[in-house]
């Protein structure tokens, strides 16, 4: 036996080596009842549980993909079993020792996001050491014996013995090993079956509840051989802590000191604060980012090609007063390119008739010799700074959102498109 231990040491000790290594590494550190179910202990009148014992598990585990993780683990704890019928008053307690191997599939990584409470199950084998011993002495080193009344006495069961012999109480110290004629090997492969639930605590750690059904390949835990191979079952609640590197997240690489101090179109006022984003070198801001717009036009001084138009004129996008003659053909104009964009995208939304509109646009900015200015949030989508929004610069814009550009909302984005068609 000494040697089996020895070798299983190694075994483990290897094993423990190898694993720290790999990047995916945790440790599992259990405590719960171990349930004996073999042929001693069938034949009681007390709890089904009375014959409980605690035991003790310690495993490495290195996680494969998303599912499956393979792990080793040592066992230690007792089983023990107690017949208190007529018919047998046979008893056994053995102190275990053992690890194995297990295959693990667990489910917390399915889906977009590590899931809160997950179950897991795995299967396996193992190696395990037992030396069965019996209560069959009291601390005077007298034999129970067990009377057909119920009671234990220090004498056989006889009428002359009855007068002169005097009751005992177990002590329960299982002080005898027990021996079965045939001489068998205290030392046995099992075969781990179970299934728990794993509660993620944050901090790499992870609270584990699980059962375990332990099929044996010897009939002799209980040191009695009476038809099929012992088992145990057991329940084990435990901790598990993550020593692996940290998976990457969306925004592990993200700069937020330098997001939060961005300044993209430089005019000296962060991007968090300005709501004219994208104002061209060298154009004089306010302390909101904004031109100059002295004429209150709705027209940037820098872009308006009459800087002094009277307060409350309409005028067109270089900043310059529109006649009532004008306004009108150009209303007309946009109202009826409106209503066919309307009837068209609303039938069969797509680039190519984003195209269509943009170019039928053009053709009427070329001949009234005007533009809608561009509002300062949308300019950030004016990316060849054409000062026109085109059906690609719109479809750059939705990709740039998607890829995490902070520039647009969705809320922005749609008022974005209401203007390209508008333009």
């Amino acid at each position: 036996m000494n040697k089996i231990s020895t070798k299983l040491s190694l075994l483990t000790i290897g094993l423990f080596a190898l694993s720290t290594s790999f990047a995916q590494l945790s440790i599992t550190a259990q405590a719960g009842g171990l349930k004996f179910l073999g042929d001693v202990g069938q034949k009681s009148n007390a709890n089904f549980f009375s014959d409980a014992r605690l035991g003790y598990n310690f495993g490495i585990e290195y996680r494969i993909g998303k599912v499956l993780g393979i792990g080793i683990d040592g066992l230690y704890g007792k089983l023990a079993g107690n017949d208190n019928a007529q018919s047998s008053h046979k008893n056994f307690q053995t102190q275990i020792m053992g690890g194995g191997l297990n295959l693990y599939a667990f489910f917390d990584k399915l889906g977009d996001k590590d899931k809160e409470v997950s179950p897991y199950i795995h299967a396996g084998f193992g190696y395990l050491l037992f030396d069965p011993h019996g209560d069959l002495l009291d601390k005077n080193g007298t034999a129970y014996n067990y009377w057909s009344d119920g009671s234990i006495r220090n004498l056989s069961e006889s009428a002359i013995n009855a007068p002169i012999s005097t009751t005992m109480k177990r002590d329960y110290k299982y002080e005898t090993q027990l021996k079965d004629s045939s001489n068998y090997a205290r030392n046995t492969f099992y075969l781990p079956v179970g299934a728990g639930a794993k509660f993620n605590m944050g901090f790499r750690a992870s609270l584990r509840i699980g059962v375990v059904y332990n099929i044996c390949m010897s009939d002799y835990i209980d040191n009695y051989k009476n038809g099929g191979n012992d088992s145990w079952a057991s329940a084990n609640v435990g901790l598990n802590v993550h020593f692996g590197k940290k998976p990457k997240d969306a925004y592990s690489e993200v700069d937020f000191s330098a997001v939060d101090n961005s300044d993209l179109d430089g005019d000296g006022v962060k991007d968090l604060d300005d709501r004219c984003l994208g104002t061209p070198k060298g154009v004089k801001v306010d302390g909101k980012g904004c031109p100059d717009d002295k004429d209150e036009d709705g027209v940037y001084d820098y872009m308006d090609k009459e800087l002094a138009t009277k307060k409350g004129a309409k005028v067109d996008g270089n900043g310059v007063t529109l006649n009532e003659d004008e306004m009108a053909k150009r209303q007309l104009e946009w109202d009826s390119l409106a209503t066919e964009r309307s009837e068209g995208f609303n039938e069969a939304p797509s680039l190519t008739y984003l195209q269509d509109i943009e170019n039928k646009a053009k053709e009427v900015h070329a001949k009234t010799g005007t533009a809608s200015k561009i509002p300062a949030e949308f300019l950030p989508a004016d990316i060849n700074k054409d000062g026109y929004i085109s059906a690609k610069e719109i479809t750059q814009t939705i990709d740039a959102f998607f890829e995490g550009d902070m520039s647009f909302n969705v809320e922005s984005i749609n008022k974005l498109i209401d203007f390209f068609f508008e333009q």
